[in-house]
């Protein structure tokens, strides 16, 4: 079931409000930004994101295929979504489920997980190992 969340940087100068079903699966991944940023997203549909504030405060980073964006708050360094554009459900919007307002350490803990081998160009396969992730 859709829910409209809010969210933010760190900082508060990015934020959005996007609309997610957290009965569906996150994603833990083990490709190299993934993996150095703890990035754990949730999946937006193209029309259930939309940034309220800080577009301007935002750096894009692109890295190997190009092809997902990468946005990062310049003033504390966050990355609370990122954009892909080439995916089965065609461009969406992976939102930081760290940076969402009013879910509790509970709600997190029992959301359903995806593990995927970015690492090794391996999408549909989850990693050999995942407990770090």
């Amino acid at each position: 079931m859709l829910k409209t969340y809010r969210g933010s940087c760190h900082c508060g100068t990015v934020t959005f409000e996007a609309d997610l079903d957290l009965t569906q699966p996150t994603f833990r991944c083990n490709c190299s930004i993934c993996r150095r940023t703890r990035f754990w997203p949730a999946v937006a549909r193209e029309d259930g994101f939309r940034l309220l504030t800080g577009e301007s405060d935002l750096t894009q980073y692109l890295f190997h295929s190009r092809k997902n964006l990468h946005y990062f708050c310049r003033h504390c360094g966050v990355r609370a979504f990122g954009i892909g554009t080439q995916t089965p459900i065609g461009k969406m919007y992976g939102v930081n489920l760290g940076c969402l307002e009013g879910i509790s350490e509970e709600e997190l803990s029992r959301l359903p997980i995806t593990y995927v081998d970015g690492q090794n160009d391996r999408w549909p396969d989850a990693p050999q190992f995942t407990s770090h992730l």
